[in-house]
């Protein structure tokens, strides 16, 4: 599937240092890309939107921060290895098009359309992988046999579920407790209380096929895949085991990361499924996490029809990845006069010597990305006043290149 435009991403003197990460499995600060913070390629997965509503700033600030990996991992010297999916039908998409009686694969292009265009104007560096899931169902169906074959999976009325027992790791991931696992379960599309089902915590992988929904021939049946184990294919099949990152935001540490890595795990035989994974804090509006189920969405396309992406992308970035937050106006109009100030510090013939500068942001980035830190020292450095003639674009460049910025 095509991806987006990518954007001219300047260079700059010297490297930047390695990426130090808060790593949700290993509940701890570590440094992530290949073999710790030797050069090479970093390889990187992203959970993708399910695409039946237009990109919200909920989705925008998980992307945001995964491109800041991206630049900071550039930065300092690896070749990355981006892919990221797009769930192009799922129960979600298929409910949307029918209560609006639109055709699901109309619906699914069109937001997706949509997706590319927030992304591009948002500066985010694109995946070298942009993968649909309904360009690989034959791939996910031969896991499933895979899995079924290695004794992990069984079958309640021709649907294939994933067995809880088969996974020794499984709970290594996010930590919870089994009850804090079956709440979230049935939250987030899980299904514990169907009959048949050996544990009340298995997954669906293999969906068999119902009247009305779309189906594909499989050696399974005809039927569609479960939510999880698409993400465990695209990441084997693209970047194999063992991977550097796989990233989204919080609310997929349960289910969707711990069970595919389970996935992962059975499968190639290898723990970890993926070296490091991080996440993404969740933005809400009014008191509520902003989500699709909720409606209280802030989108993006209409945003941009009053904020410049530049200071979207900067009310993001004021925000540490990690963190919860809510958005409001008044962080729209701040980010909005930030961004002013910045272009008009690099619109100076001359200005304070930039190198600290770089040092500075390069530092605070590489500290699990402590983008409000890097903001704050650009702020500092546009309020003095300098005569170096070169300062200016330097900070352009570093403003572009390590924060995704255009000034």
């Amino acid at each position: 599937m095509r991806s987006w435009s990518a954007p001219e991403v300047p260079g700059l003197p010297g490297a930047g240092r390695p990426l130090r990460l808060y790593d949700t499995a290993a509940r701890e600060v570590r440094v992530t890309g290949p073999a710790g913070a030797s050069p090479g390629q970093a390889r990187m997965y992203v959970c993708g939107v399910t695409p039946y509503d237009a990109t919200h700033l909920g989705h925008a600030n998980t992307y945001v921060a995964f491109d800041m990996v991206q630049r900071v991992w550039r930065d300092a010297g690896h070749d990355v290895h981006y892919v990221q999916n797009a769930t192009d039908v799922d129960d979600p998409l298929l409910e949307r098009a029918e209560r609006t009686g639109v055709d699901w694969r109309e619906l699914a292009t069109a937001e997706l359309d949509k997706y590319r265009a927030d992304m591009t104007a948002l500066r985010v560096i694109p995946p070298r992988e942009y993968v649909a899931v309904t360009e690989v169902i034959d791939q996910i169906a031969e896991l499933v046999v895979r899995l079924r074959e290695k004794g992990a999976a069984y079958e309640v009325d021709g649907d294939v579920y994933f067995s809880v027992a088969a996974a020794p790791k499984f709970g290594a991931v996010s930590g919870y407790s089994e009850a804090e696992m079956l709440a979230l379960f049935a939250e987030r599309g899980g299904d514990p209380d169907r009959p048949g089902k050996r544990h009340r915590l298995d997954w669906l992988l293999w969906r068999a096929e119902r009247p009305g929904e779309p189906s594909w021939p499989s050696p399974l049946g005809p039927g569609r895949p479960g939510w999880h184990i698409e993400c465990t294919t695209i990441a084997l099949a693209n970047l194999g085991p063992g991977f550097d990152l796989m990233g989204g935001g919080s609310d997929l540490i349960f289910p969707h990361h711990e069970m595919g890595a389970s996935e992962g795990h059975i499968v190639t035989g290898e723990w970890p499924f993926v070296r490091s994974l991080a996440h993404g804090g969740m933005v809400g509006l009014d008191g509520e996490k902003m989500s699709k189920s909720l409606g209280n969405l802030v989108f993006v396309s209409e945003l941009r029809r009053e904020l410049d992406p530049m200071a979207i992308r900067l009310a993001l970035l004021a925000n540490h990845y990690r963190a919860d937050w809510e958005w409001t106006p008044a962080l729209g109009r701040a980010a909005a006069e930030r961004l002013g100030r910045w272009r008009a510090a690099v619109a100076r013939d001359r200005g304070p010597d930039a190198a600290p500068l770089l040092a500075r942001v390069r530092e605070r980035l590489a500290d699990d990305l402590d983008t409000p830190g890097a903001l704050a020292a650009v702020d500092a450095w546009a309020a003095a006043d300098g005569d170096d003639p070169a300062a200016p674009g330097l900070v352009r460049d570093l403003a572009d290149a390590l924060l995704g910025v255009a000034l």
